[in-house]
């Protein structure tokens, strides 16, 4: 195990998300999904609408108090057939696994392996869904979701705009009237860079239609990642651009 006494998550992004063109198949999505310590419904909820064979890997962090017992793992394990484990340190994060943190820790992700920080900061100074978050857009770039789950204050806003800067995908939970739950999905929609705000049940066929689009454009891509349809695109929007010019010249001809 290591250890981690950092008041916020450190984010130091020296490049752009890793440069992904290159592999033959694209690497699966990992979703991260925080709640505190009353989003046991909620996940409860996701798992129950979430197909166990989507090729994806789920880590939830939750707020835990860190001297008990967590049965978290246990309990998400009854609303999925997928594999559900509280994380240890070096696991590697595996598609149709779920991961849960364990208490009194920070969890991060290196080289798609998680790791275990003990023990968690101090109580104020404990941000782990922002920890998690970034540490997954740094490792996973697009292929990182970030899922805010209910639950008071702001955690994981934070961390949620990294994982935009990195082109991943970011959620957060709905209400009865599909505006954002107060407390954390309120926090996370306030910074503007929420892609979905969506009740929790709706969200995993979000996720599946998203992963399904992220796979059809990797494989367009050329090996340094660029789309090999690019020019057949820009010869289409040339020709639009060019006959509403024609147009607007006829126009103002009379």
């Amino acid at each position: 195990m290591t250890s981690q006494q950092d008041e916020q998550p450190a984010v130091e992004v020296d490049a752009g998300p890793a440069d992904t063109g290159s592999r033959a198949e694209p690497p699966f999505l990992i979703v991260a999904i925080g709640a505190s310590a009353g989003g046991l419904e909620a996940y409860r909820s996701f798992f129950e609408h979430m197909p166990a064979n989507s090729g994806m890997a789920f880590v939830l962090v939750q707020h835990l108090a860190p001297n008990s017992h967590s049965m978290l793992a246990e309990l998400v394990g009854r609303s999925t057939t997928m594999e559900v484990a509280q994380a240890a340190d070096g696991d590697p994060v595996r598609p149709d696994h779920v991961y849960v943190i364990p208490p009194d820790a920070t969890l991060t992700l290196v080289d798609g392996a998680l790791q275990v920080h003990t023990p968690a900061p101090p109580r104020q100074h404990r941000w782990p869904i922002d920890t998690f978050f970034s540490s997954l857009a740094e490792d996973h770039g697009e292929c990182a979701v970030a899922v805010v789950l209910s639950g008071s204050g702001s955690d994981g806003a934070r961390g949620l705009r990294l994982i935009k800067e990195f082109g991943g995908l970011t959620i957060a939970q709905a209400g009865f009237d599909h505006h954002a739950m107060s407390g954390m999905p309120a926090s996370a929609a306030a910074t503007g860079l929420v892609d979905h705000v969506l009740p929790v049940e709706d969200i995993p066929a979000l996720l599946v239609a998203h992963g399904t689009l992220l796979r059809d454009t990797q494989s367009r891509k050329s090996p340094d990642g660029i789309r090999e349809d690019v020019a057949s695109h820009v010869q289409a929007i040339t020709g639009i651009l060019y006959n509403l010019a024609i147009a607007a010249a006829a126009v103002n001809s009379f």
